[in-house]
């Protein structure tokens, strides 16, 4: 579904910055900001809370580690109990390489399924661009299109943005 939105495009990340700190101060609300590499501060800047993407890395290493442990303790302890070395069959300091490779490879690949899924780059899914010049030198911030568009317009003109404004799908 398309909607207007006011787009002002900046070339450098000085003015953006400053940008969406003037205008998230007057009251605007910034639907999203795009740009061709990471800033350091924007998250701050657009008040974003902290991911949670952590947690998800911290379940998914409590799962590798569990899958680790207890596929050994199932396989040299109650499917296939072998005598090595007179050892008993679950010396659990045996399992501790296995347990950590299998902590750190579910977590791995949990966190890249995660992470697809959760920015929605799924195979055959076009991506959501407001203006192709984003990926390589220009940074773009996207405010819905609503009563005042023409004060939040002028606005970005003063704070140096070219300002576009336009129906597209974000």
């Amino acid at each position: 579904m398309s909607k207007k939105y006011i787009l002002g495009l900046f070339r450098d990340e000085e003015p953006l910055l400053h940008a969406v700190h003037e205008l998230r101060k007057e009251g605007n609300k910034i639907h999203e900001v795009y740009t061709p590499f990471p800033v350091h501060g924007l998250d701050d800047a657009l008040g974003y809370k902290r991911s949670r993407l952590p947690r998800a890395a911290f379940l998914f290493g409590c799962l590798g580690g569990t899958l680790g442990l207890s596929m050994q303790a199932w396989m040299l302890g109650v499917d296939w109990p072998m005598n090595i070395g007179g050892k008993p069959a679950l010396a659990w300091v045996d399992f501790v390489p296995v347990t950590f490779e299998l902590t750190v490879l579910i977590t791995a690949l949990g966190m890249v399924a995660t992470y697809l899924v959760a920015s929605e780059f799924i195979p055959g899914n076009e991506p959501k661009m407001p203006d192709p010049r984003i990926t390589s030198d220009v940074f773009c911030i996207a405010i819905p299109a609503d009563g005042a568009s023409a004060s939040v317009s002028a606005r970005m003109r003063q704070l140096g943005a070219e300002v576009q404004e336009k129906e597209v799908e974000l």
